[in-house]
């Protein structure tokens, strides 16, 4: 791995890490020809008020599990070693500590979390800190961002389904490109109501991620009952 490398940043909570967002990642790292995408578990998230049902150790193995069978993925434990709030600025900001180029940093998210960008941490400095990458979820056109955050239009590059590559140049302002792409319509919170009840996941998580899930007993009632 190399500072210089084009890294994405996917972060979430990972409560499990799913289809969905590995899909995201995919469609983000395949557009605009990045070399790696960091997964990147959050310790405290700011926007939700619940903590994660499983714990840190077990989202950070799940991630890793989900990464082995891509190159290009790689799990990231930067924000599970603070145990203050995993704001976006804040990881932003140590990745450049740490030799990455502003310009050569990617922070994924979905078009329904970026909606609400005015509400973040830090807003709107933290959108200098990198390129930000808006990938359209299911219901969420990323295209309709312009319309309704029109404060952010000039920052805005949309990149419709099918188009070519766009050339990102190193030392260009940080942009936001909205990326309208079809990823799978998955949530975490579906998945634990699915393993409540006993219902299979094929085709929501990794096999491996599965396996690890069923062997730690993760979301289901018997280990509720084991830990009360």
């Amino acid at each position: 791995m190399s500072a210089d490398d084009r890294t994405g940043i996917l972060g979430g909570r990972f409560d499990p890490i799913h289809l969905g967002h590995l899909g995201t990642a995919a469609v983000a790292r395949r557009v605009l020809a990045l070399d790696r995408v960091l997964l990147l578990p959050s310790r405290v998230s700011p926007h939700r008020e619940e903590p994660a049902r499983a714990t840190d150790r077990d989202r950070l193995a799940l991630v890793t599990l989900a990464a082995s069978s891509d190159a290009h993925l790689s799990p990231c434990d930067l924000e599970l070693e603070s145990i203050a709030p995993s704001y976006t600025s804040v990881t932003l900001k140590r990745l450049r500590e740490q030799g990455h180029r502003r310009t050569h940093l990617f922070f994924i998210v979905g078009a329904d979390a970026f909606a609400e960008i005015a509400t973040w941490h830090d807003y709107p400095t933290v959108l200098d800190g990198a390129h930000f990458v808006v990938v359209s979820r299911p219901g969420h056109p990323a295209a309709d961002l312009v319309e309704t955050l029109p404060d952010l239009r000039t920052r805005m590059r949309p990149i419709p389904r099918g188009a070519d590559r766009p050339r990102v140049d190193a030392n260009a302002a940080p942009a936001v490109f909205l990326i309208d792409e079809v990823t799978p319509d998955i949530s975490s919170t579906a998945i634990r109501a699915r393993i409540a009840r006993g219902d299979p996941l094929d085709g929501l998580v990794p096999s491996n991620v599965a396996a690890y899930i069923k062997q730690h007993r993760l979301y289901s009632s018997q280990r509720g009952e084991q830990l009360a």
